[in-house]
């Protein structure tokens, strides 16, 4: 499957409570539970080529999402293909039924708070459904 340019979703579970070196956010607590994490693909690389590093456990770490990908596993990804950057959009509607959120967690490069936000159990996530509704599954 092949997509185009736009963002996507990390839906990433952690089994116990870690503490973890993220990039130049340094150590970082990770409460047990799910995390969903919005990036974007846009230029050279597609939706499709984005999430295809992102399942791979061993790759140079170069984004924030790389240090917790290691300590953590993916249980869905959503694409939300689009010619324009949408990733923003789609981080401050999740934010708002969040039950945390890492500051500044892949964001240091826009405004918003966070792009990586935090949900006790799958009760929780279920608040965002119709978020992931409205992209396609992907993984």
């Amino acid at each position: 499957m092949s997509f185009m340019n736009g963002a996507y979703v990390l839906v990433l579970k952690l089994n116990s409570r870690k503490r973890i070196k993220i990039g130049s956010l340094n150590l970082v607590e990770f409460d047990k539970g799910i995390y969903c994490y919005v990036g974007s693909a846009l230029g050279s690389w597609s939706i499709e080529k984005r999430c295809e590093r992102h399942l791979k456990r061993k790759k140079k770490s170069r984004w924030h999402i790389d240090y917790l990908r290691r300590k953590s596993d993916i249980v869905g990804i959503f694409a939300f293909p689009s010619k324009s950057k949408i990733e923003c959009e789609i981080a401050k509607a999740i934010l708002k039924s969040a039950d945390n959120y890492i500051h500044k967690f892949g964001s240091s490069d826009c405004d918003c708070i966070s792009h990586l936000f935090y949900f006790r159990n799958n009760e929780s996530l279920s608040r965002i459904s119709s978020i992931f509704s409205k992209g396609i599954r992907i993984y």
